[in-house]
């Protein structure tokens, strides 16, 4: 027997055997989270490749599988997150329908105006007015309240979620670092396998891809295209919480009035960036996490502040409209602005001379200073000039203000014909002038909220209760009155003190007279109010106008469909990530049955090579006896 021959037996025996260990760590591995499975190179070798040797132990891996696995991981993190948090946020309003759910809230009052209506002389109809106008108060507020300690909670997701995430980075570097100086092979592969698992799990929280480099390293980058790790080298990601939020917590890139809390990676060189206000992140959990924080759940809050800015302002205010002067002169409008507070917006309608209509917006106030004000908070946050007026409470003073906002083009007088707060506002003729379209303004009634005999039929049945009962106006003296209004709105405690106040318009009223009821109930399902763009209720950049009691049940409509959507796209992202998974379990996964037939088949090529080497030992025996 040839020499050649027992030499590739031993050699097929030391092949056979390192196989056989391979398919044995592979089998013991079943269901071990992030074990890839590993194979077994051979090679040919000596004269005429009559031999084999050993040659490297690799990881079965599909690069663009575990690419994939990484983007649905981060996705399935990112709708998960929405989810959880939307369908919560749907669950504060209640079941639509139910008596306790807010749209049952609102009906209720809105019945008990109606039955109040039917029969002003009855104290139980009168007290159940003020019972159910405080039940409704209340559950805004209760939700309102929900809103913010979600926002909280979301905050305080948002850190946990970083120091996990900056784990994840600083460990992948660190095993970048044990890759690159691990000599044994099996070793090498079980800190690849590391890895892998620790970059998968990063993908949960941030958007990442990630670049191979030549000596075995990876770097981590954002799909933004931020460097997270370069080899042994990890930012450091810290997040700033603010702990408990409220309706005023806002973000902003200006650190000094920022109210939440930011993500901010610093460089192994020192380097300091807000990821938040690059824009860095726009998947996982965080990205979820920021959304949630800065725009969904901020946007649910200013509904209901909406709402119940509304709610106040449908029962306490006059509709002031312009109207052509009686007296048949042209371009003029008048209008009776008295009782005109700060925050109530007047609006002018005009028309360029290129036909374009467009409005300019008049916002009073009664501070030392003009107040800065949030465009978000008007109706019309797209008025081509927006303009804050002094309001010193003389008509006289308020036509000095109006003239001057409005520039030279326009004359405004006094106009007692008009009413007690009679203006007329008009263009002066003039090449270029615009046309004057129309004059509205929404007037607060009363000075006092705790004076309900006024003649008129408005009522400051609900009050700012965070300021000793104040009016609700609007104003922005002081800083916007509308923001976190929703926490605040309480029922006055002279209407709950003296429910006859619902029915009395002045000393002369009969206690059978039903304007006051009915006009509340019209105000309340009825009569249309602007509600504006930031509500998100109207479309984008739309205000949206309806009665308050509609208004309602859209948001609620609105929270709805936002829930359902979310649960909807989470469960299509779910399938992807399960899509994912098993195509990287296909390639990189353990089969058992595999695993087993290969270790059959293994072990007859080692008996095999083992009867070759019995065949010559039991030749040479035979020819040292001869």
């Amino acid at each position: 027997m040839s020499f050649n021959a027992i030499n590739t037996a031993s050699a097929g025996l030391k092949a056979t055997q390192a196989a056989i260990g391979v398919v044995s760590q592979n089998i013991a591995n079943v269901g071990t989270v992030g074990y890839t499975k590993r194979t077994l190179d051979t090679v040919s070798t000596g004269v005429g490749n009559s031999g084999v040797a050993v040659g490297t132990i690799g990881r079965a891996l599909d690069a663009a599988s575990l690419r994939q696995l990484r983007m649905e991981t981060s996705g399935a993190a990112y709708t998960g997150s929405l989810s959880a948090v939307r369908t919560q946020l749907d669950q504060l309003y209640g079941t639509p329908g139910t008596s306790t759910a807010l749209d049952g809230v609102m009906n209720d009052f809105a019945q008990s105006l109606q039955a109040l209506a039917s029969d002003p002389t009855s104290a139980p109809a009168r007290a159940t007015v003020v019972t159910k106008a405080s039940n409704l108060a209340s559950s805004i507020g209760t939700i309102a309240q929900g809103v913010q300690d979600l926002r909280s909670a979301t905050e305080s997701q948002l850190g946990s979620d970083t120091a996990r995430a900056s784990a994840y980075l600083a460990s992948i570097a660190k095993l970048n670092s044990q890759i690159t100086g691990a000599t044994d092979v099996g070793a090498r592969a079980s800190l690849l396998d590391q890895r892998d698992q620790a970059v998968t799990g990063l993908s949960a929280y941030m958007d990442i891809q990630t670049v191979d480099q030549r000596d075995g390293t990876v770097s981590v980058i954002t799909t933004s295209g931020m460097t997270l790790v370069d080899r042994g080298a990890a930012a450091i990601l810290s997040f700033d919480g603010r702990g408990t939020l409220s309706p005023d917590s806002e973000y902003t890139d200006n650190p000094a009035t920022r109210g939440v809390g930011t993500i901010t990676a610093t460089t192994p060189g020192g380097s300091k960036i807000d990821l938040i206000a690059t824009q860095a992140i726009r998947s996982g959990s965080l990205a979820a996490g920021i959304e949630l924080r800065d725009s969904i759940l901020p946007q649910a809050q200013r509904q209901l502040d909406e709402l119940a800015a509304g709610l106040s302002r449908s029962l306490s205010d006059r509709s002031a409209v312009g109207t052509p002067p009686t007296d048949g002169t042209t371009g003029a409008l008048d209008i009776d602005l008295a009782g005109l507070k700060a925050g109530n917006t007047i609006t002018v309608s005009l028309k360029d001379a290129s036909g374009a209509s467009y409005n300019r917006v008049l916002i009073p106030y009664s501070s030392a200073t003009a107040p800065a004000i949030d465009l978000s908070d008007l109706a019309d946050p797209t008025a081509k000039q927006i303009t804050m007026i002094p309001l010193t409470g003389t008509t006289t003073d308020l036509r000095a203000a109006l003239e001057t906002a409005l520039g030279s083009e326009f004359t405004v007088a006094n106009q007692p014909s008009a009413g007690t707060g009679g203006l007329r506002i008009s263009v002066k003729p003039a090449a270029g002038s615009p046309t004057l379209l129309g004059i509205s303004a929404s007037v607060t009634q009363l000075k006092d909220p705790n004076n309900f005999q006024s003649g008129t039929a408005q009522i400051p049945l609900f009050v700012d209760g965070n300021k000793k009962g104040t009016l609700y106006t609007g104003s922005f003296d002081g800083g916007s009155q509308l923001t976190g209004f929703a926490q605040r709105i309480s029922v006055n405690q002279a209407v709950v003190s003296n429910t006859a106040n619902l029915v009395t318009l002045s000393p002369k009223t009969l206690a059978s007279d039903a304007s006051r009821p009915q006009y509340l109930y019209q105000a309340l399902t009825g009569a249309s109010r602007t509600f504006a763009a930031a509500s998100g209720i109207g479309g984008v950049a739309a205000p949206y106008t309806a009665s308050v009691q509609d208004f309602a049940q859209r948001i609620i409509d609105a929270q709805g469909a936002g829930a359902a959507s979310a649960q909807n796209l989470d469960e299509g992202q779910s399938i992807a990530l399960a899509t994912a998974q098993s195509r990287v379990a296909s390639v990189s996964g353990v089969s058992i049955d595999e695993e087993m037939s290969k270790l059959v088949q293994l072990q007859t090529a080692y008996s095999a090579n083992a009867r070759v080497l019995t065949a010559a030992r039991d030749l040479l025996d035979t020819l040292l006896r001869i």
